[in-house]
């Protein structure tokens, strides 16, 4: 629905709710409904005689727009009136990701898009970095738990236009059986314009995490044979003898990691690849 359909809707249907106004305000999260263009609101303008937002996305992109009808506040249809008074930008607060930060934000309504990890970890490693830009997108991010059967994974997904697959894969390597993996995947139908894997040289995505972040100058050397997780624990000298202190371990590394600067290049770069596959031409 258009801006001249909000303004018929309210002319031809007298019963109808009225649209709440809301004065303009530097911070407010929009959703121009005719474009599908979300951004915080960062400036207030006048242009040709009329009042204009300036609607800045995730990606530190901006457009402008007119006030009036035609937005949507956490998913409520309004009406953005003159601001109450002259207002300027505060200073630009980050997330995780280093991505302009949305203030009083609500999850938009999530996609048919997925971004898929190998598993829990992977998830909750990219939901602490991420978790807010994937918000302001509507984006999930899911847990695979192994990738040995992608290509039927894929196939049950059913990929295609408004429905795509990004996929991140461990070791994901030149002559790799995950690089095999993946290339079966991508034969699968929808799959070569609407699925992009991408994937860390790292056995685990534990490794993705910079090792100065833990306190050491590189992860411990894990014995062929071992398990990964268990030999990384004891070679940090960590509990390391059942799956609780696999779990407890993880959630200690975990909590040392605050921002993008406490990761790898390599992991930062595939996962901002995928997000912006999943979005490109939304906007």
């Amino acid at each position: 629905m258009n801006i001249h359909q909000w303004g018929a809707q309210d002319l031809s249907a007298p019963k109808a709710r009225e649209l709440r106004k809301v004065p303009a305000a530097v911070g407010l999260l929009l959703e121009d409904v005719q474009s599908g263009w979300v951004g915080e609101v960062v400036r207030i303008e006048r242009s040709g005689g009329m009042r204009v937002l300036v609607l800045e996305d995730r990606r530190g992109k901006t457009r402008s727009f007119p006030t009036g009808f035609g937005f949507l506040l956490e998913g409520e249809p309004i009406e953005v009136t003159g601001p109450v008074q002259a207002t300027s930008a505060p200073a630009t607060a980050r997330t995780a990701s280093g991505s302009v930060k949305v203030e009083n934000l609500k999850a938009r309504t999530a996609l048919a898009s997925r971004i898929w990890v190998e598993g829990k970890h992977d998830a909750e490693l990219v939901e602490k970095v991420w978790g807010h830009d994937l918000r302001v997108e509507g984006i999930v991010v899911e847990p695979l738990h192994g990738v040995d059967d992608l290509a039927s994974a894929v196939r049950e997904f059913a990929p295609g236009p408004g429905r795509k697959l990004g996929i991140l894969v461990d070791h994901l390597v030149h002559g790799s059986k995950e690089e095999r993996i993946a290339t079966e995947a991508m034969r699968m139908p929808g799959a070569a314009s609407n699925v992009l894997i991408v994937g860390h040289p790292y056995v685990d995505v534990w490794q993705s995490i910079r090792p100065q972040v833990v306190g050491i100058a590189a992860w411990p050397v894990v014995p062929r044979g071992t398990d990964w997780k268990t030999g990384i624990l004891r070679g940090l000298g960590w509990p390391h003898a059942t799956q609780a202190d696999v779990a407890l371990g993880w959630r200690r590394l975990l909590g040392q990691v605050n921002s993008y600067a406490d990761l790898e290049a390599s992991l930062l770069g595939r996962v901002e690849e995928v997000i912006d596959f999943l979005t490109t031409g939304r906007h």
